[in-house]
Parts: structure tokens; sequence; C-alpha cells
């Protein structure tokens, strides 16, 4: 692939910092078993403490309480037929039923099928097909929003339980809960490191999801990193993601570490995230950007505030956020088939704002290699590869997927492109698929989404290529309009002025089309197959700014 344009490596971080000292300190130490048994374990040291609250429903759970429920769950569920390794596809909503189920079913070894609540029939049916479900724990709530669903065919409907809308129902759900309660106590599945948790389907660029198998020292691993990047020190963590996406699983898990407190929403809302930061006290949180769009205020500074995860954000916003609301503004690279591969850490102040993802965590490395697998020199442009112990162990049902994802040694291909300095610090520049190939020029969708979205009227921005016959492809930008910019051509015409003295002219995007929302993934970010499925032609309704005239 191309060099990239030559630039002085960040100095090296340290080896006798907290962050390099704790590394090596976590890789010298033995993970827990299994992830019940480090939850037991983190219940023995804090059992009054509040584990999870999900302030919307008003409801908390101390680590003894969810631990005991977990316990009677599992009882129960045993008793309804479900035994080590079979799948159990689970569609719940963000509340305390989710992570009781998820953490029930590994102390059985049974293995936990997440169901994006927002899939549709066809979607549902698929994850039940390949992931060889044999039950499956429902909300009403979503058996009534689908109300031609019918999987018997699929799974026997005595192998149907459901959460009735009602908490004081006593049947479904509950009933299998107390059944756990009052019945003798049955021993658990005996998990290990090795012992499968998750069918996790992930969407790709293009074609169906795949099954991403995940097993205990996945998420102990994950969690682990997850805490070390902070320094073991957050207590009050906000969670804005569902359940049935990695994210909220691993953050539950990486505040087991520390005896935290996880603070979790029914659902994201950016309106209601810094009153949530504020009324919580909340330490972390995985921060969105359109947040900081916000008009500032006095009270935006939050001493409380530690740290923000700021994935995929401009780089020159991060010194802004910390100024403004007061924690530290991080950046990192993970992805469900890795977990936690590089972060920036927690006393690496002198790289805040370079845009650097940071530098390999405990149990991972990296390397930048070229289509062949071979490892390329600093600064040059190449895909991001990881290997090390707890990554996925493949794709389920999906052997040819399984093979292509690897090369040779174990290096996982992440799909990602990326380079390495001389120094070992790491950077993300888009997707090898999400990268514009104009006139033989590679064109990075990230570089020219960040420079976009520094313009006032522009609260996001997706890059993606057209098909061009003299050029092989052209640049296409969506511009998410801010609320009170209502002239679309000229919102346009402000991000070609802004664009011109920073970027090069072939990245400049040709076409623009300004839209109220973007198409989202369960993470919230933008779902760029969904746009490019929205017409045959990406040209149509876009503005041309070569032709001056809307097509």
């Amino acid at each position: 692939m191309a060099k990239h344009s030559e630039r002085k490596g960040l100095l090296p971080m340290d080896p006798a910092s907290p962050a390099s000292q704790l590394i090596q300190k976590i890789e010298s130490k033995t993970l827990p078993q299994s992830v019940p048994r480090f939850l037991d374990d983190r219940t023995r040291s804090h059992p009054d403490t509040i584990f999870l609250n999900f302030f919307d429903d008003g409801d908390t759970l101390s680590y003894q309480e969810f631990t005991r429920l977990t316990k009677n769950f599992a009882q129960g569920l045993r008793q309804a037929g479900i035994c080590h390794g079979q799948h159990v596809a689970v569609m719940l909503p963000t509340s305390r039923y989710y992570p009781i189920t998820w953490i029930a079913l590994s102390r059985l070894s049974a293995v936990t099928v997440p169901i994006n609540v927002r899939y549709t029939e066809r979607e549902i049916r698929f994850a039940v097909t390949d992931s060889d479900s044999e039950f499956l724990i429902i909300a009403r709530e979503f058996l009534e929003s689908l109300p031609g669903l019918d999987l018997s065919d699929l799974i026997d409907p005595d192998r149907v339980i459901v959460l009735e809308n009602s908490p004081d129902d006593d049947s479904g759900w509950h009933a299998v809960l107390n059944a756990g309660s009052t019945s003798p106590v049955i021993s658990d599945g005996s998990p290990s490191l090795e012992t499968v948790m998750n069918i996790q389907y992930t969407s790709g660029t293009s074609g169906l999801p795949k099954g991403a198998i995940l097993d205990n020292r996945y998420w102990l691993t994950f969690s682990r990193n997850g805490a070390a990047q902070f320094l073991d020190q957050l207590d009050r963590i906000l969670i804005a993601q569902p359940f049935y996406y990695v994210d909220a699983q691993w953050l539950m898990l990486m505040g087991c570490w520390t005896g935290a407190t996880l603070f979790i929403a029914r659902e994201m809302h950016s309106s209601k995230f810094l009153e949530w930061l504020r009324r919580y006290r909340i330490q972390y949180c995985n921060f969105p950007e359109v947040v900081s769009r916000a008009p500032a205020t006095s009270a935006d500074f939050m001493e409380h505030l530690i740290a923000m995860s700021c994935y995929s954000h401009r780089p020159t916003n991060f010194p802004e956020y910390e100024k403004r609301f007061g924690g530290k503004a991080r950046q990192g690279f993970s992805m469900t088939e890795v977990g936690c591969a590089l972060s920036v850490p927690f006393d690496a102040d002198h790289v805040t704002g370079s845009g650097t993802v940071g530098l390999p965590v405990a149990f991972r490395e990296a390397r930048i290699c070229d289509k062949d697998g071979n490892t390329l020199k600093d600064n040059e442009v190449g895909e991001i590869c990881i290997k090390g112990s707890g990554l996925f162990r493949g794709y389920y049902n999906n052997p040819d997927a399984t093979g292509s994802a690897f090369h040779p040694g174990g290096w996982f291909r992440t799909g990602d492109i990326g380079k390495r300095d001389e120094n070992g610090w790491f950077w993300y520049l888009g997707r090898v698929k999400d990268m514009v190939r104009r006139s033989g020029e590679n064109i990075s969708a990230v570089e020219v989404e960040q420079v976009v979205r520094g313009v006032d009227c522009v609260i996001e921005a997706a890059v993606l290529p057209v098909p061009d016959e003299l050029r092989g492809e052209e640049v296409k930008a969506y511009l998410r309009r801010a609320p009170q910019f209502t002239n679309d051509l000229a919102i346009i015409n402000a991000v070609i002025d802004y664009c011109e003295s920073r970027l090069a002219p072939f990245k400049i995007p040709r076409y623009f089309e300004c839209i109220d929302e973007f198409p989202r993934t369960p993470s919230n970010k933008i779902k760029k197959s969904d746009l490019i499925k929205a017409k045959p032609d990406l040209r149509v309704g876009a503005w041309d700014r070569v032709e001056e005239k809307w097509l």
C-alpha cells in the first residue's frame, strides 16, 4: 500500500510508568477460572456495594443480590432442561433480566446467543437457525411487536421462556427464577476459561452476520484490560449501550475488577447524557461525539469525571473535551473478535489530540501487514492485525470465514487500515473496504469525515465511494445537518470551503447529500451498508460539486 506522509513519531511510553507496570503485572498473574467464579469472588469482597443501578427503572442490585439471583435462575434453568453446551437465544430489554440471564447461563456452561431487539422475523430466524439455538428466552414486549413471529418449527414451544411485561406476573421467566430459589442446590456446569459463553453476531460490510464464538477467557481479558487502561480507579461507570451488544457486557465485567457501580440507561439519549454524568457523579463513560455539539454551559465541567472513551472522534477535539468536561479523553481500538487490542494509557497525556489509538494492551500483539500477511515498515499503511490469548474462537458454523480471517501464525485480520510509528504507537485510518480509490489515490473515509465534522453546521458525516467510469471511484459525503441549519446548499458550500484549506483537492468529496439522521448499528455507529442499499445509484438526490447541480 501507499507510503503514509512522514511525521516524527510520538515519544515512547516510559516502561516505568504506572500503565506499563500494570500491564506487566496483569500478564504475570493467572486469570480467574471463569466469569462466574470471578463474580463470586468480587461478591465476597463487595457484598453490599450496589453493582447495577438501572436508574430509568429505579432498580438497583447489590453484588450479593445479583449473585444470588444468578445462582437461583441457573438452578431454575437447569430444571427447565438447559444444560452444559446448549445454545440459548436471548431477546431481552436492557434491565436486570438480561445480565441475570447471561450469567446464569454461563454458570451452567450454556451458551448465550444475544438477539438484537430491533431484528425482524427474518433476522431472528437466521440467528436462531445459524446458532443452533435450542431454547429461547424472550420478553413479551418483543413478541407483541412482532405479532406474526412463529419459531415453532425451530424451537419447541415448551422451550420458550417468556419474560412477561409485569414484574408481578409469576409465570415464564419469574416462574423459572422462583423454581430455582426453592429447589435444592444443583452443582453448576463447572465453566473454565475455555468454556464458550456467547455466540455474538456481528455484522460486516456485506453479507449475513457472523457468529463470533466468545469464551470466558475472552470476557475476562477484555474487561481486565478495560479496567487497566484507567489504572483500576473507576467506581462509577455509565453504560448507555444495550446489553445484547458487546459493549454493555464487557463494561459490566470491567466494573467488577474495581468493585464499581454500573449506572445503566435503558436507552441512549444524547440530550440527557450530560445530566446523567452530573446526577450520578459518573467517573467514566463512552462519550458520544454528538453530545459535545450541545452549547457549552458553566455546569459542563465535572470534577468527578475521570475519563471518557472517545472512539472515532476528531482528535483535535480531545484537548477541548478535557478543558470543558474535566475528564481525560482517551482513544483505543477494539472489536467483537479481539476485544480490547490497543489503547491510549491513562498517563499518556503527551499523545492527547494526536489521533493515535494507542499501544497493545496486556495479552495482545499488533502489527501492520500487507495483503499477504507480511509485516510492513514503520509509518507504512496496511491492515491492522492482532494476535494473543483471549481472542474469539472463530465464527460459528462458518469455517470458511474463520479461515480467511487469519494470516498464518494466528494473526487476526481486522479489516482495518492503520499505521505504526517508530515508537510503537498505532493509528486507525478506516476500514479496508472504507477506502475510496480515486484515480489511483487511496482516500481514507475516516480522514475526510473528521475534517467535514469540523464545520459547525454538520453534526456527523459519512463518506462512501461512488463508482465512476473515468476515475474508478468518486467521493460522496453524507452530512447530518445541525437542527438550526436548513439550507442544504449553504451547508454544502460551507463544507466545501472548509475542506479546500484542509484536504488535498483529490480528497474533497464530489457528491453531497444532507440528511436528518443516519441508520445505526446497535452500538450507535453509522451503518454505511444501509446507506449503500438505500438507492441503486448513490448520485441520485446529491449535489454534484463539479457540475454544480442537483442530480
